[in-house]
């Protein structure tokens, strides 16, 4: 183990070199040919053969990708109005790169004390939905730690509880408060006509332990109970040298791929995400964006990337010296673009202002980003490993900094199937996609 705050070195068997050229590379991404992972390395690093980034070439990785955004989506920027409700923050599952997480033995009902987390109940997830369907919301979004107490449906609880030794459950009664189970969450969610987008790859295998259900059915009953679409999140880095490291115990890229397609096979769009800037470099990025863009070929039901920027401060990477920090801007400017030319089979890219800020958020919609996320109302994850960028954004707000850009504002539904262009110059401005929205203002200043 490195000393504290030395950030230790990693001997990985994936390095950052290729047979390619950044000239060759570039010329291809100009050209709009399918780029290969050499290709990628080459964009990203600016060629493998100088140390460190060549500042003059990063910016021609940026003006390809940014005309690349212009000639596929044109000049919208795009946002959801949308909550974020996670049902709860237990989770023994023990990822590095995490402080959302409190370990589930705190929730006990004989715990001594109080943790500093949470879980909801089905009804306390109706409640906070109904009142945000009532401001304007298109989407709810629910993210969530592996509550052991947490099974798929009735049926599921049942089998486990029969099980001599149930993989990672433990009875509801054992805790201060029961969550239900993931149908009784989805259903409780899916009120009002409300877009419900949840239950990512890692959370639809702690809806299968211990039983020979196939991600299919699990995500077949759970879009019979309210589902709509699916966070492509848990993805991490997909190369298993990385996630050895930062989340041992997690979902494999296998199973995460096999879940998406399980997904998209029970009609359900997705998202997919990458999480970056801790222990990997820049050839695993490559091949992250490899298995993506291989998974959209199969599927086609990708509707954005998502590229999230590891936050570190308080996570056990950076407590325990492993890491000495996340991602620089450059890292942060060159992976949206390599991202916008690589992902030739998915329109839409997203720009995370949680992750980022306004300032850097918004110049990395020149980078080939053209999506700035949603409205979220109330962000527990991002805030807990150190972000503090804030934790909902108005729809006002949305359209003074888009137009500040130039660039076109745009409320959109969750799979961009619905959009709607907002005139800066006709104030007030609320969401009017969602099932109650009236155009009344979502949040104040």
């Amino acid at each position: 183990m490195a000393a504290e705050g030395v950030a230790r070195e990693f001997e990985f068997d994936c390095r950052p070199e290729s047979d390619q050229s950044f000239g060759n590379a570039l010329a291809k991404a100009r050209s709009g040919d399918r780029l290969t992972v050499d290709d990628a390395i080459e964009l990203l690093t600016t060629g493998s053969d100088h140390e460190g980034i060549d500042h003059a070439r990063k910016e021609r990785v940026l003006e390809a990708a940014d005309r690349r955004r212009a000639a596929v989506v044109g000049d919208e920027v795009t946002f959801v109005a949308n909550l974020n409700n996670n049902v709860t923050t237990a989770c023994d599952t023990g990822c590095l790169f995490c402080n959302f997480k409190d370990p589930a033995a705190a929730f006990e009902s004989d715990s001594p004390g109080e943790s500093p987390g949470f879980t909801k109940t089905p009804n306390e997830s109706r409640r906070i939905v109904e009142r945000a369907l009532n401001r304007g919301i298109y989407e709810v979004t629910s993210v969530s730690g592996l509550h052991p107490a947490l099974a798929l449906d009735d049926e599921h609880r049942a089998i486990l509880a029969s099980l001599d030794d149930p993989p990672e459950y433990r009875p509801p009664e054992v805790y201060a408060t029961d969550p239900g189970t993931y149908v009784d969450q989805i259903s409780a969610m899916s009120v009002g006509g409300v877009h419900v987008h949840s239950m990512t790859p890692e959370e639809a295998a702690h809806a299968r332990r211990g039983t020979e259900w196939s991600y299919r059915e699990v995500y077949d009953r759970l879009a019979n109970a309210g589902l709509d679409t699916v966070p492509g999140t848990a993805a991490e880095i997909l190369v298993e040298e990385v996630r050895e490291v930062i989340c041992p115990t997690k979902i494999d890229t296998q199973g995460w791929i096999t879940a998406m397609e399980a997904a998209a096979a029970a009609g359900l769009s997705t998202t997919a995400t990458i999480m970056y800037g801790h222990v990997e470099n820049e050839a695993h990025r490559a091949r992250h964006l490899k298995r993506v863009r291989d998974l959209q070929d199969r599927t086609g039901a990708i509707t954005e990337f998502v590229p999230l920027k590891f936050v570190h401060e308080n996570t056990p990477l950076y407590e325990r010296g492993l890491v000495d920090g996340g991602p620089d801007p450059v890292e942060d400017e060159l992976l949206i673009a390599v991202s916008r030319l690589f992902l030739d089979n998915v329109d839409h890219i997203q720009s995370s202002w949680v992750k980022y800020g306004d300032e850097r958020g918004l110049k990395l919609l020149s980078c080939g980003a053209d999506d700035f996320m949603g409205t979220i109302l109330s962000e527990e994850i991002t805030k807990r490993a150190g972000g503090s960028f804030g934790e909902a954004r108005s729809i006002g707000e949305y359209v003074e900094m888009i137009d500040a850009i130039g660039r076109r504002p745009v409320e959109r539904s969750t799979d961009y199937t619905e959009r709607r262009r907002v005139d800066p110059d006709d104030p007030p401005h609320g969401p009017q996609l969602g099932p109650r929205a009236d155009g009344t203002p979502l949040i104040e200043r």
